[in-house]
């Protein structure tokens, strides 16, 4: 699952596109200022654009066996 801009907040900085090593977001295409998705498939949910985005503008969607790799563990040793 690809990640997910928040076109609200993002800045057009493409930072994302910059650090992905995966190159997830492709090219700039001319006049668009928020980076496009180009490889959704190719995304391998490092985090790397999350936690690099300065307006904290994107999220990742994980997949369900990968959700349990980014469990909040305080939130589960409550119940």
């Amino acid at each position: 699952m690809p990640p997910v801009i928040d076109k609200t907040k993002c800045t057009g900085c493409r930072t994302c596109a910059a650090i992905c090593p995966l190159d997830v977001f492709g090219r700039q295409s001319a006049g668009i200022r928020v980076p496009e998705i180009r490889y959704p498939d190719e995304c391998w949910h490092c985090n790397a654009c999350v936690l690099d985005c300065p307006a904290q503008a994107i999220r990742l969607r994980f997949p369900v066996p990968t959700m349990l790799l980014y469990t909040d563990a305080p939130a589960i040793s409550d119940g």
